[in-house]
């Protein structure tokens, strides 16, 4: 390690970690990356680049088993997980450029040199990792965030996984109970079910995915509990233990007796915090709050030379989120003039089949806030490609303003995902629904739904 200060050091090489050294590098200052795990963090390796892997394979899989419906014979199709799991290590290496030894080195080709370890704040600007010390003169923190263990009586005894071993198990359970309600725990339920696992998911609220469109959300849990997966909401979980080689969990529900519940292994996915434990913040003068670092507009903490980018800021836990995050947060550590994180057009997506994508305000956001709007849709068993894929679940739905400005859009249905980009570039833009409504799409694709949700809503 040289013994100046570094221009930039970067804790976490997750997404935003990763997207502030590169920016930064390529820009000519001398960077050191420190992670404690793999580079790529939990996206690349435990989140999301896996679980639409797995989910892909899970879609193939169940289409294969579907296939009589389009005439196509197919005496059996079974997963073997092994090569499953064997495909998807080969992929993951694919995505990070090798595996994590070849992913460093690859780092220090391009001028980033990266320390493995805790990172622990020493002084405001030196950082120790494991028995070196390394100091900078501007710091980014990108050390992202990890599972919420609930406190259920027996739960920790009992023994319980995260994402983080879900997307790698020796084997598939028989049976599996997975605590949570969001979009983590329906893509989960969603992907282990179609591995042929008996799945029954336990949610603590009133409903499922919270955050999306009503309507659209029901929609999808009704297509999901269609194919056999168990859907339980108000669920208060009041213990957990051993049973032989199984786990039982007991919970009760509003107006039902207690039951209890047999399974082989639990999922826990209610949520994530910032995983800031270990790093030491207040001898850097960084401050915390409930949700993670305090940060202001342009990402900058309580520290002057210290930025903080992606689930340690506690906002918006989304992989693009972070990254261009992590980008702004390397721009603004140099810049004379440093610019503001715009967070006004942030896009989702649920990775089940069909997808669920989302941009801007929900009809509850809007009916709660008091602002007039008019609703655009389009059933996607209107929509000729769709028909033609026999792909007609779910449908296209834009809320628009008086004034034709696009207030929101959702959209459950096969790619849908993909299906929501001209939404978002037209929020992002400014650009009115009639700009949709009167833009010549291609016949016959998908995105014409697109097309004739906005033209409903503009007629209306």
């Amino acid at each position: 390690m040289p013994s100046q200060p570094y221009d930039l050091l970067v804790i976490g090489a997750g997404p935003a970690g990763s997207g502030a050294a590169w920016a930064a590098a390529e820009q000519g200052h001398r960077v050191v990356l420190v992670e404690r795990d793999k580079i790529g963090g939990t996206c690349l390796n435990y989140g999301c680049d896996p679980t639409k892997v797995l989910l892909h394979t899970a879609h193939l899989l169940h289409a294969a088993r579907h296939a009589d419906s389009y005439g196509i014979r197919i005496p059996s199709a079974a997963a073997d997980w092994p090569a499953v799991q064997a495909s998807l290590q080969q992929l993951l290496d694919q995505m990070r450029g090798g595996d994590d030894q070849q992913a460093r080195e690859h780092l220090a080709t391009k001028g980033i040199d990266v320390l493995k370890g805790d990172a622990y704040f020493q002084s405001p600007r030196e950082i120790s990792v494991g028995d070196q010390t390394v100091c900078a003169e501007r710091i980014i923190i990108a050390s992202g965030s990890q599972a919420v263990v609930p406190h259920i009586k027996g739960l920790r005894d009992a023994s319980f996984i995260t994402n983080k071993q879900a997307v790698s198990l020796p084997m598939l359970p028989r049976r599996l109970a997975i605590l949570g309600g969001g979009s983590i725990a329906i893509q989960f339920a969603q992907l282990f079910h179609r591995f042929g696992v008996q799945v029954t998911l336990l949610e603590q609220a009133t409903t499922f995915l919270s955050k999306d469109d009503r309507e659209l959300a029901d929609q999808l849990c009704g297509l999901l509990a269609n194919e056999g997966i168990r859907m339980e909401t108000e669920v208060e979980l009041a213990s957990v233990q051993r049973d032989g080689a199984a786990k039982r969990l007991t919970f009760r529900q509003p107006g039902r007796a207690e039951e209890t519940l047999l399974v082989d292994e639990i999922l826990v996915t209610i949520g994530y915090q910032p995983m800031l434990d270990l790093l030491n913040l207040p001898t850097a003068g960084v401050e915390t709050n409930e949700h993670g670092i305090m940060v202001d507009r342009t990402l900058r903490t309580s520290a002057p030379h210290i930025w903080a980018a992606g689930d340690v800021t506690g906002s918006y836990q989304y992989t693009h989120v972070a990254y261009d995050q992590g980008r702004l947060a390397a721009h603004n550590a140099f810049a004379a003039t440093p610019q503001p994180f715009d967070d006004r057009i942030i896009p989702w997506v649920i990775y089940t089949s069909p997808e669920l994508a989302h941009v801007g305000q929900t009809e509850e956001q809007l009916r709660a806030a008091g602002i007039a709007y008019h609703v655009g849709r389009k059933p996607m068993r209107e929509v000729e490609r769709a028909v033609a894929n026999r792909q007609t679940d779910g449908q296209v739905k834009l809320l628009v303003a008086d004034d034709g400005a696009i207030l929101g859009g959702q959209i459950l249905g096969a790619n849908a995902g993909e299906l929501i980009a001209p939404v978002v570039l037209a929020m992002r833009a400014g650009l009115p629904a009639t700009m949709l409504a009167t833009t010549i799409l291609p016949y016959m694709t998908m995105a014409e739904g697109v097309r004739w949700a906005a033209d409903a809503a503009i007629r209306r």
